[in-house]
């Protein structure tokens, strides 16, 4: 296939609608087709959401039915001579009626599947993807020519580090040997601006080690707290800090 014939095969790729030979093909160009690979990547994001707009759960008594009728209905053999076999309300057509609901059934649930495990890969490319940010935003900061550390004992024998990159405006937490909060909370981190406590993201709650690119800029900060909050964080802390740390002086 030429270059141009390639260019119009994106919306069937990305229904999986392709045969083998022709998909092998396209694929090869989308390593070297940018526009290409982005259109893939939008219409396929569409059909997902289209799929899920219109997708029904097969009511489970049609499933029960099927498979009880296909245990007791046996396939006659093919007709011979020439001499087709009609629907009515014969056993063939029975057989018919039963093996079509099956189809369907399985489309919808395979259907269904598919356009799961479509949106399962969307959502773990798309955390994957902020995680990945997150990362080289977390390492700005701690390469910052200016980056400025200090650390701190916090309660139960837990130790903390800040650093805070003014040209950056950003400030990174870690966190070692914290007890891990109780069920149905979670450990909230706040930038002290004067007195006042701003919101800067929450801690995993499933981790006594933890980086945390504190979430806003510093901006006047002087210091930082972590409160323990009801899970999701709250607006304002609503418990005594477990931790208050200084900010570094430039």
């Amino acid at each position: 296939m030429n270059t141009a014939e390639l260019h119009t095969l994106t919306g069937a790729y990305a229904l999986h609608a392709l045969p083998d030979p022709e998909r092998q093909a396209f694929e090869r160009h989308l390593e070297d087709c940018e526009a290409c690979t982005q259109e893939v990547r939008e219409l396929s994001a569409t059909a997902a959401r289209l799929g899920l707009a219109v997708a029904e759960t097969p009511p489970r008594e049609l499933r029960e039915r099927v498979l009880r009728e296909i245990a007791t209905v046996r396939q006659e053999a093919p007709a011979h001579g020439g001499r087709e076999r009609t629907g009515g309300g014969g056993r063939t057509g029975r057989w018919y009626a039963y093996a079509l609901a099956a189809c369907v059934a399985a489309a919808a649930a395979f259907g269904g599947v598919a356009v799961w495990q479509n949106q399962v890969a969307q959502d773990a490319r798309q955390e994957a993807d902020l995680a990945q940010r997150q990362n080289e935003q977390l390492a700005q900061v701690l390469s910052a020519p200016d980056a400025k550390t200090t650390s701190a004992e916090l309660t139960g024998g837990a130790h903390g580090t800040v650093v805070v990159s003014r040209s950056q405006n950003r400030a990174v937490f870690l966190a070692s040997g914290m007890d891990r909060p109780p069920s149905g909370k979670v450990y909230q981190i706040w930038f002290n601006d004067e007195g006042t406590m701003r919101s800067a993201g929450l801690m995993d709650p499933k981790a006594s080690d933890d980086a945390v690119l504190l979430n806003g800029p510093v901006d006047r900060a002087s210091g930082m707290g972590i409160t323990l909050e009801p899970a999701g964080g709250s607006a304002e802390p609503t418990s005594e800090p477990v931790a208050l740390m200084d900010f570094p002086t430039a």
